[in-house]
């Protein structure tokens, strides 16, 4: 499934912004759904937005209309730009490849906002 290598991450103050990067090296890209999950201390990985290899998007309520993904088949990359960010959205944020039974993690990115 290649390697997954995501960057962006920082630290921003709330109502700022960040966009965070994530490269897929792998053949298989352009046919993969890809994605951003999201860990806070204690808390489980969730979902925070898909985009399919056709360019359809699904978000987690709590980030809609201020989060928006893309991807970018020629750079085998995707993006996450986040927008009136919150201190609730602290999180290391993960890179996900998925191609039927097959998925892999990139090693995280942690974004932190503070009030």
């Amino acid at each position: 499934q290649g390697h997954i290598v995501e960057s962006g991450g920082g630290l921003v103050e709330a109502g700022g912004s960040l966009r965070l990067s994530c490269v897929a090296s792998t053949s298989s890209f352009r046919t993969a759904v890809m994605g951003w999950y999201r860990q806070s201390p204690g808390k489980q990985r969730e979902l925070a937005a898909t985009i399919t290899s056709g360019g359809a998007t699904n978000y987690t309520d709590s980030v809609k209309g201020r989060f928006i993904i893309s991807r970018d088949n020629a750079k085998n990359t995707i993006y996450l730009q986040m927008t009136s960010l919150k201190p609730e959205d602290t999180a290391v944020y993960y890179c996900n490849y998925r191609l039927g039974p097959f998925g892999a993690w990139g090693q995280g990115t942690q974004v932190t906002v503070s009030a």
